[in-house]
């Protein structure tokens, strides 16, 4: 499968974002990509720095302009597109929703982000609805999809369980940055930590791992922190976890990376994980802590 990859740095004009989007999904579609990966929140900035309810504005139903949009770009490129949209369910009720346009520029399915964080400029649970689809892989022309969304990508649970239903590749949209007041230091070992995890889904369930974030500094609305600086590093892992594609940290970029579906099925009978799993003793798992007596 070949992938294409957009790796963006966002302005205020949504317009103009979802445009320098299609240029080059139709550059990469000429590349030969089959499937075309975006990053989190992709028709804005990043909104999360602030609490402000007039951020909902940007909320819009699904389907809706931008899956109008992109579906429409869709059948022109004869690709599958993986987008990530603020869903306005109703009156009050928003997502942060992964959606994916199939070939014909049809829905193929959509994940509601189930993991929402709420942290100094991240206050994502300000705005969104915990997801309550599940974790279920979405059926395509080009496999099955395992999409999750940003902070999904640090739980091993999301993971697994998108793979025990059957996932061909794990595809994570996302919007991730450093916090300007921790040190160079602190910063690298949050972004490599951050890549880690990730190529430890990979390896964990023996699928490949397709990951895009965004890039670029956004300012604080508020002025009370420095803003986000998205520290970019869109990559692509196989089942062992090998890389197989890096962007830069700084800069925008698309690139189309080949992945080998079939190779998972090796790697799975070399690493026969979900063979010696003990479900029969995970029961532990379902428990917010476990405690020395074991409550």
């Amino acid at each position: 499968m070949k992938i294409g990859l957009i790796q963006q740095k966002n302005t205020a004009d949504a317009a103009d974002n979802r445009q320098r989007l299609a240029d080059k999904a139709r550059q990469l579609a000429q590349q030969g990509a089959e499937l075309i990966v975006l990053q989190e929140l992709h028709n804005s900035l990043y909104f999360c720095q602030v609490e402000s309810v007039d951020n909902f504005d940007l909320a819009e139903p699904i389907p809706g302009p931008s899956t109008e949009f992109f579906g429409r770009l869709a059948r022109e490129l004869g690709v599958v597109i993986v987008t990530s949209l603020f869903e306005r369910r109703a009156p009050g009720l928003y997502h942060n929703t992964a959606v994916v346009m199939e070939k014909d520029g049809s829905i193929a399915g959509k994940y509601r982000k189930m993991h929402i964080p709420d942290d100094p400029a991240y206050y994502e649970k300000f705005y969104f609805t915990q997801g309550d689809l599940g974790f279920q892989p979405i059926q395509t022309s080009v496999g099955r999809l395992g999409v999750l969304v940003c902070w999904d990508q640090w739980y091993p649970e999301a993971a697994r369980l998108m793979a025990l239903q059957g996932a061909d590749l794990l595809i994570y949209p996302t919007a991730i940055g450093y916090e300007s007041s921790d040190t160079p230091e602190e910063q690298q070992r949050q972004r490599m930590a951050w890549q880690t995890v990730q190529r430890g889904h990979a390896v964990a369930n023996g699928l490949p791992v397709v990951t895009v974030n965004r890039v670029g500094h956004e300012p604080d609305p508020s002025q009370q922190t420095r803003g986000i600086q998205f520290w970019g590093t869109s990559f692509v892992c196989g089942p062992q976890g090998e890389l197989l594609y890096e962007a830069p940290t700084d800069e925008e970029t698309t690139a189309v990376v080949e992945v080998d579906i079939q190779r998972s099925e090796q790697v799975r009978r070399w690493w026969p994980f979900l063979r010696d799993r003990r479900i029969d003793n995970y029961e532990g798992i379902t428990k917010r802590y476990i405690d020395y007596n074991g409550k």
